[in-house]
């Protein structure tokens, strides 16, 4: 039997990846928009996000999406890691490490000069497979988020 490929997203995987993202919503117990939603916005992905995904034969078993960022280190580019997921079915099997590894190697392709992303502070698990990785927390940063009503306001500027 053959090996997952890693790859970049394609139009063809839209489906694949959908139905795998309809899983990942269900595996963390969130809101999922409907399957046509989710096939649109990947067929309108915005300039600069790249999506990698894990496939063998026409299942898609992973994916790691990441965006540019600037300025970064040296005031050269940067990747930031999104969101990476692998299949409750596929887990365990190497694809998460392969799938960093992918985004690693495109990053330096692409002439970044490092990746850096978020992760559940209460999931031990995830945190040890990250540092085997080599990757070191940021203690010093602290992570923000602006959405809904709070998003419009700063929107909408003083009244």
């Amino acid at each position: 039997m053959s090996e997952p490929v890693i790859r970049l997203l394609q139009p063809a995987d839209h489906p694949a990846l959908a139905a795998l993202m309809v899983e990942m919503q269900g595996h963390y117990r969130v809101p999922c928009p409907p399957v046509a939603e989710i096939r649109a916005d990947l067929a309108a992905l915005p300039a600069g996000v790249d999506i990698l995904v894990a496939v063998k034969g026409e299942a898609i078993l992973g994916f790691a999406s990441a965006c540019n960022l600037y300025p970064g280190p040296g005031l050269k580019s940067g990747f930031f890691l999104k969101e990476i997921y692998v299949a409750d079915a596929a887990r365990g099997k190497g694809l998460g490490r392969a799938l960093m590894q992918a985004l690693a190697a495109l990053a330096l392709e692409r002439g970044h000069r490092r990746l850096d992303w978020t992760a559940d502070a209460d999931d031990p698990a995830l945190l040890r497979f990250y540092e085997s990785l080599g990757a070191v927390a940021q203690r010093k940063k602290v992570f923000y988020r602006l959405t809904g009503d709070a998003l419009a306001a700063v929107a909408a500027g003083p009244e």
